[in-house]
């Protein structure tokens, strides 16, 4: 089975999220089964650079008017994983990130920039694509590679099979109807049975018409964008192709989070969890806070309200009253970075924030807290609880998506048998959070009850393993008897 795998990020290439580690991450799983996966992504500077033994195996003319583009062929870093960069420099070779420039704008070409990503795994699927190999299945992830299936409807013909997974659906592509000429669509597509989106264009859209299979990163979250609010707008839609649609949660890669291994740490420590007081301490010290055997409670994390971290600022007054510590990492909302800041300012051995993101720090905190904070109002999947899982950081999240499928609450400790592996709140207001917080502390303080939920973690599986079986099962469905 051939396999075409379409991302805007990958790890450790680029990253910006966890579209990059699921994207890193899946296909080495999908290739451990004997599925023949190739990787297709933008040729960004940062990409080029790390790229094991690139070089230039296609040509493929000025695409949508793009200006000379070719195809580069590497490795993935640390895999046998084959990836393609489309090495287009008048798209992609510029500074900031994937997305924005240095100053965190949106770059105002995206729509043709991404809409080339599109152009070009479609490309590769046809008879007159420049290269020998095909897919029997092309796998596109979120609005940057949406418009794959559109360009495959609109050519017609033989085609493989299509599937698209959301992994977050707020996120949606839309840009001006003016851009579908200019993306070298035809008209007929753009309805509202198509990718017409409220009078604009929605690459996500038309991936979710246009695909002939549809994925999300966790069942709740399959459920949760079949209704409003948690749709966006395509509530209608989902439901509609309900029977095509299906949650498979995502994994985590434990080569790379595995807190006995980990390069980033001042030392290593197994399931046992013995070494990690020890790492505690010297995050501590790295971080300026006081040396308490006080919970730390740990945020890595964009800063916004979709993430809930407004609830953590107006709850801050209450962790303090309990005598918490809290660290964050994270970057996002300007008011929210300013206001950890502030908080960070007043209590300086309580509470430290560093803005930005700092992969080694990530680890770090992972590593070195008490209680992962994630009060996330939705939450497609989720990979930061389940990193903190395996280092036995007790995660406190909100009752949606992904951290509902995959945290069971200390309520159900002694009913299930001491299998419960953190703490679920259900209102996402501050005195869901706060009552959260108050259990957190009761239950620190009674050392046995605190030592079986937090060794629970590092006991559960969610290997890239199960994820990949149930995407080659998805991906056969669509293969010819």
């Amino acid at each position: 089975m051939r396999v075409l795998f379409v991302s805007s990020e990958v790890f450790p290439l680029i990253k910006t999220g966890g579209l990059a580690d699921v994207s890193g991450a899946l296909p080495p799983a999908l290739t451990e089964l004997g599925i023949d996966v190739r990787i297709l992504m933008p040729g960004y500077p940062q990409a080029m650079a790390k790229l094991e033994a690139p070089h230039r195996i296609a040509t493929l003319g000025s695409p949508l008017g793009a200006g000379e583009t070719h195809l580069v062929e590497g490795r993935l870093p640390g895999t046998d994983v084959i990836v393609w960069l489309i090495d287009s420099p008048a798209q992609y070779a510029r500074g900031g990130g994937p997305y924005q420039d240095e100053w965190g704008v949106d770059w105002f070409d995206n729509g043709l920039r991404f809409g080339l990503l599109g152009w070009v795994a479609a490309a590769l699927c046809r008879d007159w694509s420049p290269l020998d190999w095909q897919p029997d299945v092309v796998h596109a992830n979120d609005w940057q590679s949406g418009l794959t299936a559109a360009y495959l409807r609109a050519w017609g013909g033989p085609r493989p099979g299509t599937v698209l997974t959301i992994h977050n659906i707020a996120y949606q592509g839309c840009f001006p109807a003016a851009l579908v000429p200019r993306l070298e669509l035809p008209d007929s597509l753009y309805q509202p049975e198509g990718m017409e989106f409220y009078g604009r264009m929605s690459f996500l859209k038309a991936a979710c018409f246009y695909s002939d299979k549809l994925t999300t990163v966790s069942p709740t979250y399959a459920r949760e964008i079949q209704s409003s609010p948690n749709g966006f707008g395509l509530e209608g839609l989902l439901a509609h192709r309900r029977r095509d649609l299906v949650g498979i949660l995502n994994g985590v890669d434990y080569e790379v989070w595995n807190p006995a291994a980990d390069d980033h740490l001042p030392l290593g420590y197994g399931s046992d969890l013995l070494g990690k007081a020890a790492v505690k301490t010297a995050l501590q010290t790295e971080l300026g806070l006081e040396q308490s055997t006080a919970p730390l409670f740990i945020i890595v994390s964009r800063l916004n309200d979709h993430k809930g971290m407004d609830l953590v600022l107006a709850a801050i007054p209450f962790l303090l009253q309990h005598g918490c510590q809290l660290a964050v990492l994270g970057s996002g909302e300007r008011w929210m970075e300013d206001g950890f800041r502030a908080v960070a300012a007043q209590h300086p051995t309580r509470i430290a924030a560093r803005i930005g993101y700092d992969e080694t720090l990530a680890h770090r905190l992972i590593a070195g807290g008490d209680v992962l904070l994630m009060p996330s109002r939705a939450e497609p999947c989720g990979l930061t609880q389940l990193y903190a899982l395996r280092y036995g950081t007790v995660p406190l999240v909100h009752e949606t998506g992904g951290l509902a499928d995959t945290v069971v609450d200390a309520a159900y400790d002694t009913l299930l048998g001491g299998t419960a592996t953190g703490f679920v709140f259900k209102h996402a207001d501050r005195g869901g959070l706060e009552w959260c917080i108050e259990r957190v502390v009761q239950m620190y303080q009674n050392t046995d009850s605190w030592s079986r939920i937090r060794t629970a973690g590092p006991r559960q599986d969610f290997s890239w393993h199960r994820a990949a079986e149930r995407y080659r099962d998805l991906y056969a469905s669509l293969m010819p008897e």
